[in-house]
């Protein structure tokens, strides 16, 4: 079975799964008798994997659904729940089975005689029954991966899976050994190497910070035009609390407090907002990119034509843009440079959008003053310092690393740009938005995986990355600090 030990209740599943499958039985006293079985030649590393039917406690489940099992429960003589085994690995096999096109619950399996009374097993809250897993896993050393797949059928008992109506939890068990052998091969000891810093940022923090006042001194709702921070896990948490988060103005009730996300708008939304009858107008624009917009007027207020390095469709870009629309110009790259439609000798001044790579605006910044040798811009570049730091912190590891392993939102443009710096130094790299969209072919092979977070994600999301890799094995974590911020910003008046 080579890289994993596939077991299986009964010959007639085994054969759904095809060969070298352990067939364990369907009571106590046979799973036993095949511990030894179990035990040898099998080096005490390689993975076991249980799969097999079960009956549905549930009334939610349907016949063909997978459930992954997250505990293994029996049953004490009083009828209570005992959890003989908890899978750290649940999630991250569901996941895998999703990606192949299951349908996948995760939850607590239940494993019970034969002819045990039904009724205390459909009140123990267990999602299905079987009749090995809970005495299997026994067999298993507590260090050992294991994962439970069970797949959903209406009854059991001796010859279940030849009946007809059992015939969706044969499709859906026909399917599942190629994702446990995924699985399988992912797990192994691992070295994690932890970037630093990473995560939330100053302006972040202040941002989230400013809702969660505003929330508790104006009470909810609180209305945040657009995502406070580009991260849903934050965005999900604060509208649990009462925010509303909406995209224009023109959807908030008169009378009510809003919030201007930490990206910045241009001024024609301020002007809406201030127009807006009885509005309380709270600004948690990041300092560092209302910065750039004073500059973006101050230049514009002394002719010069104004050239901003970023991304078109970026909200930070779209405010900064709309401090002197007439007078800026967008590039992206030099050859973007080469076509502006400015002539050589015009009064240039030059920005940056705060969360972009280092590298690739120092190249734009280089043809921009190439093209016009009397440009001017700012006594440093826009890009944020934690943006810098973040960065900095992923060439330190990059190196290092098989594979680097990247949190935070999609849209976040910090977030992206460090997977793009963790590439163009030749590494590996892919961002997940939190440790449900980890792919077990990413891991195979790697032995040192590097691990940092955008400025808009939570720490948190790190934490269950970490959880879900040492679920594959033991792990050694080495943080790499290049530098400590201690950079704070002052709350708006509203909210002190």
């Amino acid at each position: 079975m080579g890289d994993m030990i596939l077991l299986a209740p009964t010959g007639v599943e085994a054969n759904v799964m095809g060969a070298d499958v352990l067939v364990t039985g369907s009571d106590a006293s046979s799973v036993a008798g095949a511990g030894a079985h179990l035990a040898a030649g099998q080096g005490q590393t390689v993975p076991v994997a249980l799969a097999g039917t079960a009956e549905r406690l549930s009334a939610e489940l349907q016949p063909g659904q997978l459930v992954v099992a997250s505990e293994l429960w029996t049953l004490d003589e009083g009828g209570g729940v005992v959890v003989r085994r908890r899978l750290e690995c649940a999630e991250l096999v569901a996941s895998e089975l999703r990606h192949e096109g299951h349908d996948v619950v995760v939850g607590p399996v239940l494993t019970a005689g034969v002819d045990d009374d039904r009724g205390p097993l459909v009140a123990s809250g267990a999602l299905v029954l079987d009749h090995d897993s809970a005495w299997a896993a026994a067999l298993v050393d507590d260090d050992r991966p294991l994962a439970v797949v069970r797949a959903v059928e209406d009854r059991m008992g001796p010859g279940a899976m030849a009946a007809a109506d059992t015939r969706y939890a044969a499709l859906a068990l026909d399917r599942v050994r190629i994702p446990l052998e995924r699985w399988a091969r992912a797990c192994r000891a691992r070295r994690v190497l932890m970037a630093a810093p990473r995560s939330f940022c100053a302006g972040v923090e202040r941002a989230i910070e400013i809702v969660e006042r505003a929330l508790a001194r104006y009470g909810a709702p609180v209305y945040v035009r657009r995502q406070i921070v580009h991260n849903v896990h934050v965005v999900r948490r604060l509208a649990g609390m009462g925010a509303v988060f909406v995209e224009e103005l023109d959807e908030v009730p008169d009378g009510a407090t809003v919030v201007l996300a930490a990206h910045g708008v241009a001024p024609a939304v301020r002007d809406e907002a201030a127009r807006r009858h009885g509005f309380t107008v709270i600004d948690a624009t990041c300092p560092l990119v209302a910065k750039v917009h004073h500059e973006a007027r101050r230049y514009a207020a002394k002719g010069y034509q104004l050239v901003l390095v970023g991304h078109g469709d970026h909200e930070e870009v779209v405010g900064t843009v709309g401090e002197a629309p007439e007078r800026t110009s967008l590039v992206q790259s030099p050859a973007d440079v080469q076509a502006l439609s400015l002539r050589d000798d015009a009064r240039v001044a030059y920005l940056t959008q705060t969360t972009l790579a280092t590298d690739e605006t120092a190249e734009v910044i280089d043809a921009l003053r190439a093209r016009f040798p009397d440009i001017v811009g700012p006594s440093a570049d826009d890009i944020c310092y934690a943006t810098q730091n973040r960065q900095e912190a992923v060439r330190e590891i990059a190196h290092d690393c098989d594979l680097l392993l990247v949190v935070g939102s999609q849209n976040s443009s910090n977030t992206a740009r460090l997977v793009e710096v963790a590439r163009r130094e030749g590494c590996k790299a892919e961002l997940v938005e939190d440790a449900s969209q980890l792919r077990l072919a990413w891991l195979e092979g790697a032995g040192t995986i590097g691990l940092t977070a955008g400025a808009s994600a939570p720490e948190s999301l790190v934490t269950e990355v970490v959880q879900a890799l040492s679920s594959l094995g033991p792990i050694e974590i080495d943080e790499r600090r290049t530098t400590q911020e201690t950079v704070r910003f002052s709350l708006p008046l509203q909210v002190r």
